[in-house]
């Protein structure tokens, strides 16, 4: 992960130290706004500044997400030691988390866990239509839903259209975790729908079996729509 250089300067009004106690110090005025240091760091924003004689670096959902919550803290001597911090501190979350991902047998994906898949969420934009669908899946369980069914569920006339929508609301999901797409599972769907799930037993030649989320985004769907 490549790291970037802070780019600008901000007031307290930020939300950097938002619940943290400020000291008093004889060497400032407890009304005197911080400076705060903001810049990114792969798919994060980063803030730093100096808060009760120690330098202060966190990462928090960059914008324009609605997400809030601070994602990760360091400190350091100095404010460009906490930064230096925290881009470690981050990039080894992205590797723990990569190499913690559970292989899915069927298709061959390294399925995200239950916090990446409500990070990814969070911080996607994801239409209305894919929002319903991934409720109704949800809800579905294990059982999944029919092609037609999950159509009917966020209001789409056909069942193409449907998959489509599907196979993009994964494709954003991977790309904001890093994840490349596979087929899933040869079945001839489109990029994107292996990071979402899987498809259970067909039916029939005309049916190739209803969609199943994994369990891990089941679960996160629930958390977060």
């Amino acid at each position: 992960m490549t790291r970037s250089t802070a780019v600008s300067r901000q007031n307290a009004g930020n939300d950097l130290f938002k619940g943290m106690a400020k000291k008093k110090t004889k060497d400032r005025n407890p009304d005197t706004p911080i400076a705060i240091l903001v810049g990114e760091h792969g798919r994060y924003q980063v803030k730093s500044g100096r808060l009760a004689g120690e330098y202060v670096a966190r990462a928090f959902p960059k914008p324009p997400t609605k997400a809030r919550g601070m994602i990760a803290e360091a400190t350091g001597a100095t404010e460009e030691a906490a930064i230096a911090a925290l881009h470690d501190l981050i990039d080894a979350r992205e590797t723990s988390r990569t190499d913690e991902r559970r292989l899915d047998a069927s298709s061959g994906v390294s399925v995200p866990s239950v916090e990446e898949y409500v990070e990814a969420i969070r911080q996607v934009t994801l239409s209305a239509p894919q929002r319903a669908m991934l409720t109704a899946l949800s809800l579905a369980g294990e059982d999944g839903l029919t092609e037609l069914r999950m159509a009917n569920s966020a209001g789409y006339k056909s069942r193409s259209s449907a998959n489509r929508s599907f196979a993009a609301a994964g494709l954003l999901i991977a790309d904001y975790l890093s994840i490349v797409p596979v087929e899933n599972g040869g079945a001839g769907d489109p990029d994107g729908t292996s990071l979402l799930g899987y498809r259970g037993e067909a039916r029939s030649e005309t049916d190739p079996g209803s969609w199943i989320l994994h369990a891990e985004l089941r679960e996160a769907v629930r958390v977060v729509l």
